[in-house]
């Protein structure tokens, strides 16, 4: 299982993760990009048929604020960075 989470304070909106993966990232209020199945705490798993366009998203966001890792965030976008 893989899960993933948007680093809200690098966002910049530019909207590559909604084209790539419409349905795991949406926008607030605000206009920064958030994970819609867990409301951007990382803790719900990816759908395996999903895994792909997150891979997708996360390679085209220009400010590197989609993360995936093997293990849930819980509300930590820092929580696997080295």
């Amino acid at each position: 299982m893989k899960y993933t989470i948007v680093d809200q304070s690098t966002c910049i909106a530019c909207g590559a993760c909604s084209v790539h993966a419409p349905d795991l990232f949406d926008y607030n209020d605000e206009g920064l990009a958030f994970t819609i199945r867990d409301n951007n705490t990382g803790t719900a798993p990816i759908p395996a048929n999903l895994e792909e366009d997150a891979i997708d998203a996360e390679q085209a966001c220009p400010s590197l604020s989609i993360k995936i890792a093997d293990h849930p965030f819980h509300g930590n976008p820092l929580q696997y960075d080295s």
